[in-house]
């Protein structure tokens, strides 16, 4: 974990110079002259503080705060207002705002770095929690509650720029035989490789790679189309065959196997559910319907395979694994 990041917003560039020669050597600094680009550089950042006027011309330090806490993937960021102000309405209002502390000008050096290590004592606090919070425990990958959150998120994302968005659902072949033969120890041991070979094919920082439930994973690929979807879940049916773990109880391959479904949308095709007719809620489900009837589609084909819900002249054959000799 690189050092924290913290953003200063201020209209006075004498201000911002006093506190970034304050907290330069123990974080990594963004600064922004106005409360328009201070919420900018703060979606593009993620800061871990932010240190803000609460006076500034157009978008005051308020507004600022306001819109931060507004912000689903910023909410969670400490802000620090810097102001003259002393009086107790006044910082009432900034709390309200969703302020987490003041500090008084003129700058007390002292003073500052104290509030700003405790906020960021908070802030990693915090982290650790929604970490432990999003993680499933026994593979480290997303748990099912977080990836239905990240699903809807990036439903909405693609749905504003329309952009691609495919979505990948894997399920273990013969994963209860594989239980009873080698015992319950092995069968964790073996959807930890199987979550290993998911993050191995998240290539992108982009890409989200969670835990769907029971040996169900899922892969959402944000800006991938059909044919993208295709490639990653190629690759990943040869990681999981690479993995060359043995399943002496299956009937369709000698060693650990896996199904997947895919669905996609993408703006420029022509799609069952038009993402720009529907809300989120409902996009969402039809995307998970359509990723798990192609699941379905590859159990009733044989397994070991990858489909889309239906058959489609316009993508490529659909992956499979071809070493182990399935049908």
């Amino acid at each position: 974990m690189g050092p924290p990041r913290i953003l200063i917003v201020d209209d006075d560039p004498g201000a911002i110079h006093v506190l970034a020669r304050l907290l330069a050597a123990d974080a990594g600094l963004s600064v922004a002259t106005s409360g328009e680009d201070g919420l900018r550089i703060a979606r593009e950042v993620k800061p871990d503080l932010v240190l803000l006027d609460a006076e500034m011309p157009v978008m005051s330090g308020f507004d600022v705060c306001r819109a931060l806490k507004a912000d689903p993937e910023l909410n969670h960021v400490p802000v620090i207002f810097v102001t003259s102000h002393k009086d107790e309405d006044f910082e009432v209002s900034g709390f309200d705002a969703g302020a987490a502390d003041f500090i008084g000008k003129p700058i007390n050096p002292r003073l500052v770095r104290v509030r700003v290590q405790n906020q960021l004592r908070v802030k990693r606090m915090g982290d650790e929690l929604r970490r432990n919070a999003s993680t499933d425990g026994l593979t480290g990958l997303f748990n099912r509650a977080w990836l239905d959150q990240a699903i809807e998120r990036e439903w909405r994302r693609a749905q504003r720029g329309c952009e691609a968005l495919s979505l990948l659902l894997i399920d273990v072949d013969h994963f209860k035989l594989y239980n009873d033969h080698y015992g319950h120890p092995a069968g964790d041991r073996c959807l930890q490789a199987i979550a290993g070979a998911l993050k191995k094919v998240c290539r992108r920082p982009a890409d989200v790679a969670g835990r769907f439930g029971g040996e169900e994973f899922a892969l959402l690929l944000p800006d991938t189309n059909a044919h993208g979807a295709q490639f990653v879940a190629a690759q990943l049916l040869s990681t999981i065959e690479s993995l060359g773990l043995g399943h002496a109880a299956s009937p369709t391959s000698p060693i650990v196997s896996a199904s997947v479904g895919i669905a996609s949308w993408d703006p420029t095709a022509n799609h069952d559910f038009p993402m720009d007719s529907i809300d989120a809620t409902d996009g969402v489900a039809a995307l998970v319907d359509e990723a798990d009837r192609g699941l379905y589609r590859a159990k009733h084909a044989g397994r070991a395979r990858a489909c889309f819900a239906a058959p489609a002249v316009t993508r490529g054959s659909e992956p499979r694994i071809q070493a182990t000799g399935t049908a």
